[in-house]
């Protein structure tokens, strides 16, 4: 698996990020969808990854800096084609790599608290993300964080 730096203007990154908020939309309330589309994750604090394999897009995943010793994962995501394959689990250590050379001290994201959520957060906690503290209001979510210092 290639993961790289991408600046979103493939269509198949298009096409991804779409599947992605018509699920967030078919499975949360409209209110409860925090995932970002294309322009906003253009924003010049937030690093945008694609995970390939011969030349498929396999998934993608964001890291927002919130501080200079924060970090939160935003827009994981990995193709409905390509799950079950560790595409998830890739991803999530290289954001960890990349958020110990930010001499980030605490990566946070925040997912859904329902049933089609609960792989994500089993992936999560797997890494060692702890659900903690909130930093937004909405009771369709659940926040997770990770120590990394």
């Amino acid at each position: 698996m290639d993961i790289r730096v991408d600046d979103l203007s493939g269509a198949k990154v298009a096409a991804l990020l779409n599947e992605h908020l018509q699920d967030m939309y078919a499975t949360s309330p409209a209110e409860s969808v925090h995932a970002l589309d294309l322009t906003k994750l253009r924003q010049a604090d937030i690093t945008f990854w694609t995970v390939w394999e011969n030349q498929q897009l396999l998934g993608c995943g964001a890291i927002k800096q919130l501080t200079a010793s924060h970090g939160e994962i935003k827009s994981m995501r990995v193709a409905n084609a390509h799950r079950g394959k560790g595409v998830a689990k890739h991803l999530v250590q290289h954001m960890l790599a990349f958020a110990k050379c930010q001499r980030y001290e605490k990566l946070s994201l925040e997912t859904g608290s329902m049933d089609f959520f609960k792989p994500a957060r089993q992936l999560y906690q797997s890494f060692g993300f702890d659900i903690g503290d909130k930093f937004a209001d909405d009771p369709n979510s659940m926040f997770m964080h990770k120590q990394l210092t």
